[in-house]
């Protein structure tokens, strides 16, 4: 009879462990991701209408895709144990984890992806004028100079100053402050690397800029309906969106990263 107490007791108790390890990875306070088929069964936060959540979808069965608003809400719902992880751009997910020290990222290598100018679709005379002053910027220094300014090897970043209004024609910009650091609110003002980018592009077409904060998933409708010209926004070039609007030349290389609780 001690026996068989005994053999049942280590059955209850190597199921009681088995259960608080299931339990413990369920509720999302240890996830191990060394290879994309690790995010399979998980819940995984991403972007509305970006393609951190395009990758989810297509590459994963059984992995959930959660999308949220931005970036600052996929990660809160990460510290809450809302979720297991989030997919999300490689810079921006940079200033995130910096910004919440327990949260990492973990880099799978995933492909790389190019960040370009949206206009709408056929409008071609802006389109020109946006490649032409991005060759511009590219082979007068400008480009490397900006970048260096918004990636500096300190980490402290230095925004440069507005060119001002001073040209008869003002472009409208739409992008999506949510995106550090190539847009983001600093105090009541939108700033980031895209901002001045796009800025600079402006002034070497003898244009002002003014720039519109939208959600990314309505930057498409907003280039449609002509409330802005052209969308610049850490906005990546693939298929789909190259059938519903038209690309300038690219002008930066990220690739998606995941970020988990440390």
């Amino acid at each position: 009879m001690k026996n068989t107490t005994k053999f049942l007791n280590l059955i209850f108790s190597a199921f009681l462990a088995v259960s608080i390890s299931f339990l413990i990875s369920s509720c999302g306070e240890k996830v191990e991701i060394r290879r994309i088929p690790d995010l399979e069964n998980m819940m995984v936060g991403c972007q509305a209408g970006t393609t951190g959540e395009t990758f989810l979808r297509e590459n994963l069965k059984s992995a959930k895709a959660k999308p949220f608003r931005d970036g600052y809400e996929a990660c809160l719902a990460l510290k809450n144990d809302e979720i297991d992880a989030v997919i999300l751009d490689e810079f921006p997910a940079m200033a995130l984890a910096k910004a919440n020290k327990d949260l990492k990222i973990i880099d799978l290598n995933l492909p790389a992806e190019e960040y370009a100018v949206a206009v709408k679709k056929g409008n071609t005379e802006l389109l020109q004028m946006i490649n032409r002053a991005i060759r511009i910027l590219r082979l007068d220094g400008s480009l490397k100079k900006l970048r260096e300014a918004y990636f500096p090897a300190d980490g402290n970043i230095k925004i440069p100053q507005s060119p001002g209004a001073k040209y008869a024609k003002t472009w409208k910009m739409g992008t999506n402050a949510a995106f550090p650091p190539f847009e983001y609110i600093d105090e009541t003002e939108v700033v980031g690397f895209d901002i001045s980018f796009a800025e600079m592009i402006a002034d070497k077409s003898r244009r002002n800029l003014h720039v519109f904060d939208v959600s990314f998933a309505s930057l498409l409708d907003a280039l449609n309906a002509e409330s802005v010209d052209f969308v610049c926004a850490g906005m990546t070039v693939n298929e789909e969106r190259k059938t519903q609007m038209d690309f300038s030349e690219p002008y930066f290389t990220s690739r998606q990263v995941i970020i988990v609780r440390k």
